[in-house]
């Protein structure tokens, strides 16, 4: 009976005690990070009601903004930047933080020039149809009080 309850604690102990895992600190997929190392440019970005529904990409500006803009990754210190040119928006340019973990999350911070560990804001985007010139970036957001996919088309330089 004294060893039944103590199997049971000591399985409770160790259910109780397991890390639990999130986006920060799952393992990194290097060949996905390493296959978007250089300079890109968003080509597109579309949502269902995108003709007629703003959305505001990144709490920086309208996503139309994003289309050509440029973005550079460094794959060997999880580093970049990314600079907005639309002619019709307000330009803005930021260093980046950013890694792919093996779950297929782009985790990205925007900067501004902070050191990375005191910015506590970033977003956690889905990376998909990655080739040697392309890759999309997937996110969840709410348009008109729906949460639906924004696809960001990326197109290498």
């Amino acid at each position: 009976m004294k060893k039944s309850v103590i199997l049971v604690l000591l399985t409770i102990i160790f259910v109780g005690c397991k890390p639990q895992q999130t986006v920060t600190s799952t393992k990194l997929d290097n060949k996905s990070e390493v296959a978007i190392k250089g300079n890109w440019s968003i080509v597109s970005v579309s949502y269902p009601g995108s003709d007629y529904i703003k959305m505001t990409s990144f709490d920086i500006a309208d996503s139309k903004c994003f289309v050509g803009s440029n973005w550079n990754f460094i794959s060997n210190n999880n580093k970049g930047d990314m600079t907005l040119k639309s002619a019709n928006c307000d330009p803005f340019s930021s260093p980046i933080t950013w890694y792919i973990n093996k779950d297929g999350n782009f985790v990205m911070k925007i900067t501004n020039g902070t050191k990375a560990k005191k910015v506590l804001d970033g977003y956690i985007l889905t990376i998909a149809n990655q080739t040697a010139t392309s890759f999309q970036l997937i996110d969840k957001v709410n348009v008109g009080g729906q949460i639906v996919n924004a696809v960001y088309q990326f197109q290498k330089n």
